[in-house]
């Protein structure tokens, strides 16, 4: 089977066109059905090409001039969408020629550009950004917003709920995902009005949306692996996001120091290698990366700015994973299945069970 080529910004990201490439070819040793359309300097991306033949066969260049700078504004950055690798890379998904598109460049600028040239999906307010983390159970979690809307209504919180089911169904092949929403607390009583009332919409509709939802979840039982999709407004979310990488690397770099600190400790980090490797593996940022834009007319992944190639490479592959299930279709089939009168049904319901 054969799948739409994939729009790489080749510019973006802390190392730019050698890492994005690497990535790109890496991706592509291992699946030979990917294409891609690399998008940036002519020059640079054709001699990167050289040392990756197997990439070059598959693939075409499309000249970009300029580059959206890591510190640059949304605003600034929209004006120079049509001559920008991160600019023309969004074009190429809103015309056809690339069936989804990945880059590491300026996030701001990524969801400002992919909102505008893509528009969002009817019946979606909101797009919203959405990654995977690591758990102790059998499948990561899917978590969303992750700081593309830093305030967030109750219906916004419902649509990222539809989203987040849609995403973590490809991704666990589980038909009645386990959500949540993140929260202070796990009794009824505790969040915000705005959580309380998209909690008491989605229990109404759980039916229709064919998630299990048992109401809230607090940070630290994120990667316990007893949930499928945690759903937060942005500003929420972002903390949450950052405190687990923080702790993450506060892990590892303290098991560092540990092994280090007497000749007894390396003995021991020699015993306990494999563990070590292991606990590495799992919480390398590189082995998750690949955060989704869901809710727009099109798919869009933003690769971590400081990703190496294999990092670039899993979010080469959630963007043709998300492009061969029709992630987009099925968000749409979900909001149709719904209905804006259950929505409206729901809501109505909560206003006046809080009356």
């Amino acid at each position: 089977m054969s799948l739409p080529r994939i729009a790489v910004d080749a510019m973006g990201g802390d190392e730019g066109v050698r890492v994005m490439i690497e990535g790109a070819a890496l991706a592509r040793r291992r699946h030979d059905r990917f294409k891609f359309l690399l998008v940036g300097d002519e020059e640079r991306i054709k001699a990167a090409l050289d040392h990756h033949p197997n990439l070059r066969e598959a693939s075409e260049v499309l000249h970009a001039p300029d580059v959206v700078s890591g510190d640059e504004k949304p605003t600034q950055a929209l004006r120079r969408a049509k001559t920008t690798s991160m600019g023309m890379a969004i074009d190429a998904v809103k015309r056809g020629e690339a069936g989804g598109a990945v880059s590491a460049g300026n996030t701001g600028a990524l969801m400002a550009m992919a909102k505008l040239a893509l528009r969002t999906m009817p019946g979606i307010d909101r797009p919203a950004l959405s990654a995977l983390l690591p758990t102790l159970g059998d499948n990561d979690v899917v978590m969303l917003d992750l700081g593309a809307n830093t305030e967030c209504d109750a219906r916004n919180l419902v649509q990222f709920a539809i989203m987040g089911a849609a995403y973590s169904r490809i991704v666990t092949g589980n038909e009645a995902p386990r959500v949540r929403l993140l929260n202070i607390g796990t009794e009824e009583n505790k969040g915000t009005e705005n959580l309380q009332s998209a909690a008491m919409q989605l229990k109404a509709a759980a039916a229709e949306l064919s998630i299990s939802f048992d109401g809230f979840a607090e940070a630290d039982k994120l990667n316990r692996g007893d949930v499928d999709v945690v759903v937060s407004d942005g500003f929420s979310g972002n903390i949450a996001l950052k405190a687990v990488e923080g702790t993450a690397r506060f892990v590892t770099d303290l098991l560092r120091r540990a092994f280090a600190s007497s000749l007894r400790s390396k003995f021991g980090f020699l015993v306990s290698r494999p563990a070590t490797e292991l606990l590495k593996h799992h919480l390398d940022p590189n082995n998750h990366n690949g955060a989704v834009f869901l809710g727009l007319n099109g798919v869009v992944v933003k690769s971590h700015g400081s990703a190496n190639a294999l990092g670039v490479a899993n979010a080469v592959a959630v963007t043709a994973r998300l492009l061969e299930a029709n992630l987009t279709e099925r968000i749409a089939a979900d909001l149709a299945r719904l209905g804006e009168e259950n929505l409206r049904r729901a809501s109505q319901s909560s206003g006046q069970a809080s009356a």
